[in-house]
């Protein structure tokens, strides 16, 4: 947030408004508790409509803000300066929204402790004393005294540099680590030597969607586009290669391993070494789903890539290998997915034999202490067996109640695992696990001030326009009135096959402390349900996710929990998408929307960076007319109209946000300044030095949820607090 825009409206700030006026405090705040949101008058920054006009198929599309895609214009950071201060200034008038900033960093202010892992001598874990920006790494050394590794707040000053994976070599004595500045998915990767810290060479740069996988302690495989023409942040990133990196060389060194080709372009690529640096295991991908393998044997000097798949038809990973036995985890004609094994010397999918078969939920795999664990999805809630490796189911593993599971994972010899487990009202707590005897025991308690036995979560299941049934989980206050008054977040997502479990959330817990419902919606599109949930949301078919999230809103008016005066929607990226589709389908099913990052101008998202890889969900406006149709006809900038009262709305996005590129929210709010009816407010805030929310600074996320819960409960009415 921009805390010089935040203050200047003096007036509306308590402590700032009787140095103003002269009052004392205390009249201050009754001042303050006296602005409602009819009081509030918007004077929306002024928006140049252009001329550029798009045929496609014979029919003409204005883009009257297509200026608002150049990112490096000057004209466009005008725009974006003032839209923020307005918002801000709205912002700074809601009488609560410094009490809820103040509750969430109480809140957020305890001590988090991630699972420990083992790499060469040392025993490494992720920490963050309560309100530090970033987590820090520490390590300890039999046992010996605890001292830090890696600590991510020093790499900025501002907080805003961020660390993404750490990587150690086969024996732990060199580590890669990627950075993210100003939240861009650009990296760079720094290489250090382990024991010393010290680092060993000039960082890689201009790494993106990238693993790091090592060879060996001689170099690692690591993934990266050309650097695009034009502006970094929104330029279009097509064909992905994987690298190969030595130790002691220059990157201009670096070897392309896969992905130099203009025959068939592959939009993601990444590179595994098998644990006994045996085999590499290439995958490649046009799409989000779907990839093509192929094998190397790393034994044999200037040996071949082998083709494992040679097609998108199926998503399949490697998860094991004994020698020349592989072991697969793979949906192909197994919508559910199974684990599949095949020797080395002839992994082609028609020797594939199953090792554990596809069940009717959908299966995550893990491995580790010499066991496979698979996490099933019952109805969007784990269930976590495990098996050894001759693919006998060894036991159940005994969770601590109904909620999402982490993966138990780690080296094949260990013999204590660790897990987290946690829900939508209970915070996460980590759980050592003895492999032989199937014993969890509390390793870690959350120290979150929450009383999680004041609430209550209920799945109930609900049915969608077409008859669907579909799952939702609402979360609330126990002793909660039916009264149809209570403020509610309806959050969804509904696509690319991701599956939403209870977790807990600092920020979700703020709302739920104030009397508000908060519930979710597991639609099609996503994963819950396996291949087949997942393609019943794509291209020709997302209406119907839209249909299930307006549905899961109906549901909630007519169960009496809310009603369209206190109903909000909440989603990021595609369902940032989800919510300012509904939004303006359905105007008048809520009160507030709350599009976070969103994917909004469906006739032109593959151009930018990365975003033609999701045309496995959304299909393209170029590829047929049909496709071309359907795409206008829900793509929310192109259906809002004038005339029509439009909920309150706060859209959300990052300047520095190069995967959903900030230009889509732009237009959308560009559109809908000059088009909505009556005074509902259409606000955008910008953020600074922030990409698409992944490490993104623990101070930045409080003023921005402190904003969008101020600015949601403003509209529904409460001019306090509710509770």
């Amino acid at each position: 947030m921009n805390k010089k825009i935040a203050l200047l409206s003096c007036v509306f700030v308590t402590s700032v408004l009787a140095a103003c006026s002269g009052n004392t405090p205390e009249q201050a705040e009754n001042k303050t508790s006296q602005v409602t949101k009819q009081s509030i008058n918007i004077a929306y920054p002024e928006s140049r409509k252009g001329d550029v006009v798009d045929t496609y198929f014979g029919i003409d599309v204005a883009d009257p803000y297509r200026w608002l895609e150049d990112d490096r214009s000057d004209e466009t950071g005008a725009w974006v300066k003032a839209e923020n201060t307005v918002t801000f200034d709205y912002l700074a008038k809601i009488p609560y929204r410094e009490k809820l900033k103040n509750r969430l960093a109480e809140l957020w202010n305890y001590e988090k402790v991630g699972s420990p892992f083992k790499e060469g001598d040392y025993t490494y874990f992720y920490k963050n004393d309560g309100l530090q920006n970033q987590y820090v790494v520490y390590r300890q050394k039999d046992g010996g005294e605890v001292e830090v590794f890696l600590n991510p707040n020093t790499f900025s000053e501002d907080g805003t540099t961020s660390m993404g994976q750490l990587s150690f070599s086969k024996d732990g004595s060199i580590a890669a680590y990627a950075i993210s500045e100003g939240g861009s998915d650009w990296r760079k990767i720094i290489i250090i030597d382990a024991k010393t810290k010290t680092v060993l060479e000039a960082p890689l740069v201009d790494v993106k969607f990238s693993d790091i996988s090592w060879y060996k302690n001689e170099g690692f495989y690591y993934s990266s586009y050309d650097k695009p023409k034009g502006s970094e942040l929104s330029a279009k990133t097509d064909q992905h290669k994987l690298y190969y990196h030595q130790l002691g060389k220059s990157q201009k060194e670096d070897a392309v391993i896969f992905g130099n080709t203009e025959v068939q372009k592959r939009r993601y690529v990444s590179g595994t070494v098998t644990e006994d640096n045996r085999y590499l295991l290439v995958s490649g991908a046009v799409s989000t789903s779907g990839n093509d393998l192929f094998i190397k044997d790393l034994t044999k000097a200037n040996s071949p890539l082998v083709s494992i798949i040679d097609n998108f038809d199926a998503d399949t990973y490697i998860l094991e290998n004994e020698g020349e036995k592989l072991f697969f985890v793979t949906n192909l004609n197994a919508p559910n997915k199974k684990i599949v094994t095949v020797n080395a010397n002839a992994p082609q999918s028609k020797n594939w034999q199953d090792f554990i078969s596809e069940t009717e939920h959908v299966l995550s795999a893990s491995i580790g202490g010499g066991s496979f664990f698979t996490e099933y999805m019952v109805d969007a809630i784990s269930k976590v067996y495990q098996y050894d490796y001759q693919g006998n189911k060894v036991r159940e593993i005994e969770l601590p109640g109904v909620g999402s599971s982490s993966a138990l994972e780690g080296e094949k010899d260990a013999t204590t695992l660790y897990y987290s487990f946690s829900n939508y009202k209970t915070p996460g707590t980590i759980y050592s696990y003895n492999v032989d005897k199937g014993i969890s025991e509390v390793y870690k308690k959350s120290g979150a001030k929450f009383n999680s036995s004041a609430f209550e979560s209920k799945q109930v299941f609900y049915t969608s326009k077409d008859g669907t049934k579909v799952p939702m989980i609402i979360t609330y206050k126990k002793g909660l009135v039916l009264d149809g008054k209570n403020p509610t977040l309806l959050y969804g997502y509904g696509g690319f096959n991701i599956s939403l479990t209870p977790r807990f959330s600092v920020t979700r817990a703020v709302w739920l402390e104030q009397g508000g419902i908060y519930a979710v919606a597991n639609l099609r599109g996503g994963g819950e349900y396996g291949k087949k949930w997942h393609d019943a949301g794509t291209q020709l078919k997302k209406q119907n996710v839209f249909d299930d999230f307006i549905a899961a809103g109906e549901y909630l008016i007519n169960q009496n929990y809310t009603s369209s005066d206190y109903l909000a929607v909440q989603g990021g990226s595609n369902g940032g998408l989800l919510v300012a589709a509904v939004m303006t389908q359905r105007p008048n099913l809520m009160k507030v929307a709350l599009p976070a990052v969103g994917v909004l101008d469906m006739l032109r998202y593959h151009t930018f960076t990365a975003g033609a890889g999701w045309a496995y969900d959304y299909g393209t406006s170029e590829q047929s007319k049909e496709m071309f149709e359907y795409l206008q006809g829900y793509s929310p900038i192109h259906n809002i109209k004038s005339g029509v009262t439009y909920p309150a709305t706060l859209i959300t996005t990052g300047d520095h946000d190069d995967r959903v590129v900030p230009a889509h929210s732009f237009k959308f709010a560009a559109e809908l300044q000059a088009k909505q009816s009556g005074k509902t407010p259409t606000l955008i805030r910008i953020e600074t030095n922030a990409g698409h929310g992944a490490g993104t600074p623990v101070s930045k996320t409080i003023d921005q949820y402190a904003d969008i819960f101020a600015f949601t409960l403003f509209n529904m009415g409460f001019e306090k607090l509710p509770n």
